[in-house]
C-alpha cells in the first residue's frame, strides 16, 4: 500500500513537471506572406519578429514565411482562418468576399499620394474598417504601406486607347476587373507567385506593381515600359484569427499590439524610400523604359477611369469614399 502509494506519487509530480514544461512552451505565431525580404511587406514580417522575440523571449516565437513559401495568395486566407497561420498581410485588394468597404482602397486615382492613404487609415473611418471583418472571425491589426501602383506592359502606354486589347493581370478584386475594362483592357486574375511566367510566356501582357515589387520579383526583365502613372495604391492589411487574438493572454496581447505598432510606424516610413531605391535599380538595369506622364496624359487616364468610382459607391458607401477624399487636403 505504501509502495503503490509512493508511485502514485511519483507519476503525480511528473506530470506536474511535464505541464509546467508544456506550459512554458512559447506561443508559436506563423506570419505567412507572398513577397521578398527586400520588400515593405517582407522587412515588416522580420522586424516583427525580431522585436517579439528579443521582448517576449521564450513567451512568443514568430516564423516568418516570405515568397509564397508557405502558402500562395490564394490558400494563405484559407490558412488563417483554419488556424494552420496565426498572421497574414494580404493585400487590401483581396478582402472582396469578407467586405465590401474595403474595395474603397482599389478606386483609382483615389488617392493622390502615399501620404493621403497613410492619413485616411489613421482616419477614425479607416480604424473602424480594421474591424469590419471580426464577424468572420478576421481581426485586422494594422496597414502596412507598399506604394502606389505603376502600369507595366511590353508597349508604351501613355493614353488610356493604349492599353486596349492588352491583357492585364490583376488581383482578384471586381474594383481592379473594372478599372482595367474601363480603357478596353482584359483583366486576368492571377496569383502574384505566377505573374512573372505569365508575363514571360504572353499568357498576360502588363500588369501594376508598386516599384519594390517590380524590382524584387524582376518583372522589369519581362515588360520593356513602365508608365509612372500612381494611379492606385497596394498596401496590406495585416490580420490574425480573431478566435486566436482574442484567446491570447491579455499582458501578450498588449505587448504584441505595441510592438506592431512601433513596426508599422517604421514599415511605412521606409516603404517610400524603397520603392524609390527600387525605381532607381530599374532604370540603372536598363531593362524597361520609364514613361513619365504629362498632365494632359494623365487627365486621360483619370477620366477613364473615374467612372469605377460610381459603379461601385452603393458597395463601398458615400461616406467611406468620401471621407478617403478628404484625406487628400492636408490638415
Amino acid at each position: 500500500m505504501i509502495k503503490f502509494t509512493a508511485k502514485a506519487l511519483l507519476c503525480a509530480v511528473a506530470i506536474g513537471f511535464g505541464g509546467l514544461a508544456q506550459a512554458a512552451e512559447p506561443i508559436v505565431i506563423k506570419f505567412s506572406h507572398v513577397v521578398a525580404d527586400s520588400t515593405p511587406k517582407g522587412q515588416g514580417a522580420l522586424l516583427f519578429k525580431k522585436l517579439v522575440e528579443e521582448r517576449l523571449k521564450g513567451k512568443v516565437e514568430v516564423q516568418v514565411y516570405p515568397n509564397s513559401s508557405l502558402y500562395g495568395d490564394g490558400k494563405e486566407m484559407e490558412a488563417l482562418l483554419l488556424g494552420d497561420v496565426q498572421m497574414i498581410a494580404p493585400s487590401l485588394a483581396k478582402f472582396g468576399q469578407y467586405t465590401k468597404k474595403l474595395q474603397v482602397f482599389d478606386l483609382p486615382f483615389l488617392f493622390k499620394d502615399i501620404h493621403a492613404v497613410d492619413r485616411f487609415q489613421h482616419s477614425p473611418t479607416g480604424k473602424e474598417l480594421l474591424k469590419s471583418m471580426e464577424n468572420n472571425n478576421i481581426t485586422g491589426l494594422a496597414y502596412w504601406h507598399n506604394g502606389m501602383k505603376q502600369l507595366s506592359a511590353n508597349k508604351p502606354l501613355r493614353v488610356p486607347r493604349d492599353a486596349r486589347g492588352l491583357k492585364f493581370r490583376v488581383q482578384s478584386s471586381d474594383v481592379l476587373d473594372a478599372q482595367f475594362k474601363a480603357v478596353r483592357a482584359n483583366p486576368r486574375k492571377m496569383a502574384f507567385s505566377e505573374v512573372y511566367q505569365g508575363l514571360q510566356t504572353g499568357v498576360v501582357n502588363g500588369a501594376e506593381n508598386p516599384w519594390s515589387n517590380i524590382y524584387s520579383q524582376k518583372f522589369n526583365e519581362v515588360q520593356k515600359y513602365i508608365t509612372e502613372s500612381n494611379h492606385g495604391v497596394l498596401d496590406y492589411m495585416v490580420i490574425t484569427n480573431t478566435k486566436f487574438w482574442n484567446g491570447l493572454p491579455a499582458d501578450i496581447r498588449s505587448q504584441l499590439s505595441e510592438i506592431l505598432e512601433e513596426v508599422t510606424d517604421k514599415v511605412n516610413a521606409e516603404a517610400w524610400a524603397l520603392n524609390q531605391k527600387a525605381k532607381k535599380a530599374v532604370i540603372d538595369s536598363g531593362t524597361s523604359q520609364v514613361i513619365d506622364l504629362t498632365p494632359e496624359e494623365r487627365a486621360q487616364w483619370v477620366k477613364a477611369m473615374k467612372p469605377v468610382w460610381k459603379q461601385f459607391e452603393g458597395e463601398i458607401g458615400s461616406n467611406v469614399i468620401e471621407a478617403a477624399q478628404a484625406a487628400n487636403d492636408e490638415k
